[in-house]
This record gives structure tokens, sequence and C-alpha cells, in this order.
């Protein structure tokens, strides 16, 4: 019921907004609001739909920049992105209002994307809904379907642009003409029956193992799988075309004769020790045990309160990250729940401390579980930091200055750029964290628990049930099962297996009298994580923690972005309100206000709910959280060259030395480069940045030597462009 009341409040918020407040938003956030919405109607496919924000805002930012007087450089427009060349000859507008300009190539760019990829969305029709009552409201008429932008006419403009980007996503190595299906993934272990107590015979406890649920799977979006097994999600994913990311960071692996190609790769993550019985010493063991032993936080009647301000949350560095898996321990409060916060004494755009907010920490584990896990509305975790992006970009206190400096964007030109960056940053961490995913192919929590009950414990080979590959004893959390112990069974059939007190599971909620979790002694063999019964544990594999990287990443843009490494007035918020949040269960128990000083709080405190949501252990999240930061600043840099049309002979693939003469010239320029293909095709632009109507210049390529005729141009400065977007200074006399 909860997230049903916050998709109604989320919908009535959108529908309002456009029928009362159509001024309040820029286009490119309404067709953003559009998208997401979308996504919500979706399957939850979080790589798939990283890339759908992606090439959407990529696509209003190419028709932001012809539609406008700016020295930004196109994306796919008179680009060539990884083979794929998107010609373009330059755009004038028929019209008088070049602001009308923008808003309509925008529009049909967005809408004819959206229509295309979420075709085959299970709740398209409430999408489509969406999407054609924006384009009524905006008096768009859909059916101008002409893509002829020599026209002057900023709907074919638009509709041209969304042609190409279609066509890019066709051979962007996302078998998107497949429906995105594995093409040689092969999942080693036999699925786990989550109906069956029993684990032990696992290929591989190493390796992630399907489940099959005794009900339909249901997906964090709500939609309804009509099988009980789900495939591993986009394990081939590091065979999507990147934005920033390139062979320095690149390593490409086989394995069982299939190729892998891993971004910043992190190297392996701890594998169980089947030899010796090191316990709670193998980090392995430790990890996946740390998760167990979360889950008992899960109880807001067990009378611990914390602290969930700033005030005693948050300001982690990256430098002070664990940098292997031996000191995790001195990172992560193994008993306790949370990390090594040192939080903040005052805020500083306030100059006041931050107030105290004493909760029952069972809540807030539940409550991030669940904010953290897809969104509030189930946008997937690319799609989470869109709306906080939005958040932040609508603040009364947030100024729209690019990385905090000079003068103040119009909505419009900051969302354009905004959405541009963060989109490609999203994507790029993707593709990082699934190449990686895809190739270690890490097992998930609730299979290795499960494994390592069904083996033993693997603390004291003088005690019953030793394994090497058991859980490790921890008093008063992993147990042996005693005679006297309610567990034991009629027949004392359970004596001696492992018991773990955590999170009981689903039995024990809506029974009578009874709508909210348990925390209890269960044997170890039946230990779930806090998510729904009809969806257990995301399909596809955990090692490394995609909410970790996509959160890591969007924090370290989000800094870059506005310059500032804290919230508008210092403060992020989100209210949870008292028993309205919690998916299937009722809770939490008073209303929670989630908190953050910094973007990187809130990045640190999204990798610690997939903890407490028994999804991931800490050896899945600290790589995240590295490569995501070096994912979001490589993204931003990357974004910045086409946003600033920086040229960089450090980081651009091919680097051209043009002979030019004579320069100035008053008729016929000549230019002979050791790359004359990349003059197929040019643009110039005077020094405004304005571009020049291709009718006033002409050119001639004979395979060697360029010959540009000028004469018609005024006199002064001008930039010469090729299809790559290199940038040559030129001069008219």
């Amino acid at each position: 019921m909860a997230k049903l009341k916050v998709y109604l409040i989320s919908f009535f918020t959108f529908f309002l907004s456009h029928v009362y407040a159509q001024t309040e938003y820029s286009v490119a956030r309404e067709w953003n609001e559009v998208l997401l919405t979308c996504i919500r109607n979706d399957y939850a496919r979080p790589t798939i739909h990283a890339r759908n924000l992606f090439h959407i805002s990529a696509a209003m930012y190419d028709a932001w920049v012809a539609t406008s007087n700016t020295t930004a450089r196109t994306y796919f427009l008179n680009n060539n992105v990884s083979g794929f060349y998107t010609p373009f000859e330059g755009f004038t507008y028929a019209g008088t209002n070049i602001e009308d300009a923008k808003k309509e190539a925008i529009s049909y760019a967005a809408y004819r994307i959206l229509n295309y990829r979420f075709r085959n969305a299970p709740r398209f029709a409430i999408a489509k809904n969406y999407i054609d009552s924006l384009m009524n409201t905006l008096g768009y008429n859909p059916s101008i379907i002409s893509t002829n932008y020599a026209s002057g006419s900023a709907a074919a403009l638009g509709n041209y642009i969304a042609r190409q980007v279609i066509l890019f996503g066709q051979q962007d190595g996302s078998n998107e003409l497949d429906d995105y299906e594995n093409m040689y993934y092969e999942p080693i272990n036999d699925p786990l029956e989550l109906s069956e107590s029993s684990n032990e015979f696992v290929t591989d406890p190493n390796r992630w193992q399907p489940l099959v649920l005794s009900v339909p799977f249901i997906d964090q979006s709500g939609n309804l799988i009509n099988f009980s097994i789900v495939d591993f999600l986009s394990p081939e994913w590091g065979n999507v075309t990147p934005f920033a990311l390139d062979d320095e960071d690149k390593t490409t692996y086989t394995r069982d004769g299939d190729t892998y190609h891993v971004y910043c790769d992190p190297g392996p993550p701890p594998y169980i020790n089947t030899t010796s019985g090191e316990g709670i010493n193998d980090a392995y063991k430790w990890g996946f045990s740390m998760v167990s032993v979360w889950g008992s936080h899960l109880n807001p009647s067990d009378s611990v309160m914390i602290d969930i301000s700033p005030n005693s949350i948050g300001n982690i560095s990256l430098e002070s990250l664990p940098s292997n898996f031996d000191d995790y321990d001195q990172f992560y409060d193994f008993f306790q729940g949370r990390d090594k916060s040192k939080g903040y004494t005052v805020n500083p755009k306030t100059g006041e401390p931050y107030p105290l907010q004493i909760v029952p920490r069972g809540d807030y584990g539940r409550v991030l579980a669940e904010f953290w896990a897809d969104g509030p509305d189930s946008e997937t975790p690319p799609g989470h930091w869109y709306t906080i992006l939005n958040y932040v970009s609508y603040h009364e206190k947030f100024v729209r200055k690019y990385k905090g400096l000079g003068k103040t964007l119009d909505k419009l030109e900051w969302d354009i750029k905004a959405y541009f960056t963060l989109g490609a940053t999203m994507h790029d961490a993707a593709i990082a964290s699934w190449s990686v995913k895809g190739y270690y192919d890490y097992i998930r929590p609730i299979s290795a628990i499960r494994y390592m009950a069904s083996k033993g414990q693997s603390t004291d080979p003088e005690l019953p049930n030793y394994s090497p590959e058991g859980l490790p004893l921890i008093d008063g959390y992993i147990e042996l099962v005693t005679e006297s112990d309610t567990l034991v069974g009629e027949n004392n059939e359970n004596l001696n297996k492992l018991k773990v007190y955590s999170w009981s599971g689903h039995k024990f909620v809506h029974e009578e009298n009874v709508f909210e979790t348990q925390v209890s002694w269960i044997l170890a063999e039946e230990w779930w994580p806090y998510q729904r019964p009809s969806f257990v544990t995301p399909p596809f594999a955990g090692y490394v923690s995609g909410h970790s990287t996509y959160s890591r990443a969007a924090a370290q843009v989000m800094t870059l972005l506005t310059g500032d490494e804290y919230f508008p007035n210092g403060v992020g918020e989100f209210v949870a309100e008292k028993n309205n949040f919690l998916f299937f269960e009722e809770g939490p128990s008073q209303t929670i206000v989630l908190q953050w000083a910094k973007y990187y709080d809130a990045a640190d405190q999204c990798s610690l709910s997939r903890i407490w949501g028994g999804i991931h252990p800490p050896a899945d999240d600290i790589p995240g959280r590295v490569m995501g930061a070096h994912v979001g600043k490589k993204a931003f840099n990357q974004a910045e060259k086409y946003i600033n049309n920086i040229i960089s002979s450090t980081t651009d693939a091919v680097v051209l030395e043009p002979v030019i003469f004579p320069n100035p010239t008053n008729g016929i320029l000549h230019l002979s480069f050791n790359f004359i293909k990349n003059f197929n095709y040019i643009q110039i632009f005077n020094h405004n940045g304005k571009l020049v109507p291709s009718n006033l210049y002409s050119f001639e390529n004979d395979g060697s030597d360029l010959r540009i005729n000028i004469e018609r141009l005024k006199t002064g400065v001008y930039f010469l462009i090729d299809k790559d977007g290199n940038s040559y200074k030129i001069f008219k006399d």
C-alpha cells in the first residue's frame, strides 16, 4: 500500500505541475519526468534504463545545441561515435523565435525515442498516456514524422536526431534488436529451490546461482514475470559502447571460450576456503556472516536508538576506504551496523549544528533497504539519481551555475547539460559494474549463507557438524541448535544444525495481528534477505554492487557539476512517513527523515542499505564505490569536452595537424591533412559560436587537399569544425 501511495503522489504531483504550473519546469525536465515514469512502468532493468537515460538525455542535448547560439559541441550530430557517424549539415530555423525551436526539437526527439524504447514495456499503455499527454499539452502534432531538417522545421530536426539515436542503439553492443537477450552466458550452478532448505549441491560456491521461487517472480517495479527462474540480466554488458571509458580502462578475459570485456577491473572477490576452517577469519565467511548479523537489526522494538542526522552520519573520504578485504573489519561495525562515519559538527551553509534525529535502528535499516532498493518510485538506481538531481536543480537555495562558476544558467540550459552529464555517467557505471558482474559471476548472500549452513560450522573441529566450508560460530548470532532448542524439531531432526539470529522472513509477517518484521532465531538454511518473497534477490551476480557504483559515480558528478560537495543549504532530505512507506509490512514505527550533508553521504548510505537489505556483502560494496569515483570523474571530464568544446591532444583518439594556407585569406582556403577522411564534412562557426549557413561557403576534397571557398563570409575570425568535432581557427580578411 505504501508504494502505491507514493506512486499516486508522484502521479498527481506530475499531473498538477502540467495543468497549473507548466512554466515551473523546463521542457527537458518535463520530458525527463515522463522518461522516469516510463521506467517505472517497464521491467526493472538497471543497465537498460541507464542506457535509455543517457541516449534520451544525449538526444535532447543535441537538439538544444543544434538550435542554440552556443559553442558547445553536439554528441551524435556530425560526430563519429564508436564507428557510427551521424551526418549533419547545420540547422537554420524557419520560424522567428529560436526558443520555440529548442522546445520543439527537444520534444520530438524525446517523444520518438520514448515511444520506440518503451513500446514493449508491460505497462506501456500507462507510459504512453504520459508521453502523449505531454506532447499534446505542449501543442505538438505527433503525426509530423519528417526528418528533413533542412526545411527549417524543428520537429523534423527532433525526428532526425531520434532516428539516428535509435539506429545507433541497434548496433552499440547491447543486443537491443534481440530484446537484450544474453548471447553466450550460462550459469554454472543449478537454481536454488527456495522452498527447500538445503543448498548443498552447489557446483561452485563462488559463482552466481539462479533462484527458483515458489510464486511467480515480481520485479522491483512490480511487474509479474510468468516464470519462476529469471535469467542473469546483462552479463555481457561489457560489450556495450561506453561514453568515456576507453581501452585504458578495459581488460579482456576469456571464460569457457567466451569473451568478457571488464572495465575498471577490481580483481577477484574473496573466495571460500574449502580446505581449512578459518571461521570468521575467512574474508568470504566474515562478509556473508555480517549480512546475517545486520539482519538482526531490522526490529524497531529492540530498544536500540541511533542518531541518523548528519551530526553522526557521513563525512567519509574516498581515501579512508579499506584497500583490501583484510581491513574491512576496521571500516564496518560488524555487530552494531553502520561504518566509520565521522559526521559534521556544523552545517557550513547555515553555521548551525545539524539537529539530532534519534530513531529506532530497526526503522532506519528497513527504510534504507526500501528507499535505496530501486528508488522511492521504482525508477531503478540510475533513475533514482535523476530524481535526486531534479530535487537539487529545483531547490530554492540552488543557483544554476555550471561547476559553480560563471553566469547563472536558465533552467533549460542547466537541465540539458546536467542530464547529458549524469546520463553519460550512469551509462558508463552500468557498463563498468555489469562487466565485472558478468565475468566474476559472484554468489549472492542467500545462496552463500544457505550453502555454508548446509555444510555446518567452520569454527571448531571439536564441536559437532564441522566443515571448512561452514558458517563461523558467533555467540548470540550464529550458533548450533541444541537439544533444548525450540528449533530442534519433534524428532531432533535439526539437532546440531546452524541457527542464526536475524530477520525471520515472511512467514511471521501478516499472521494474525502481526504486521511488522520479526527478528528471531531461525534455521540458517532458511535465512532470507529483507526483500519480498516474490523477488528475494536481483537476478544477476553480486560483485560488484551496482548501487555502490552508480551512487558514487553520481555523487562525484553532482559535486563537480554544482561545484559544491553539499546539498543546497547543507542538507538533502527524504521523508518516510510512519506506517506509510514500507512495502510488505507495516512501518516505519515513526516518521523517518533520511538526511545527507554531501552527495557522497547519500551514496555511502545507499551502499550500506544493500547490506541491511541482505543483497550484498561488504566485498561487493567497497570496490563499487572506488569504481564509481573513477567512472564519475572520467565521464564528467568527457562531457565537459562537449559542453565547453574542449579539444585535448592527450585524450582525443586522433590528433590532426593541419597545414592551413593562406590564413588569413579573402577567398580560397587550403587545408592539407594527415587524415583527410575527417573532412568529408565540415561546419563553420563565427566568433560568437553561431553556425554559419552552409550556403555561404563551399568546399572540395580530393583526398589530399581540402579547398574551402569563404569569399562570401564577412571579415573576421571563424572556427572550422570537422566531423569529429575538432576545431581549427581560420581568418577571413
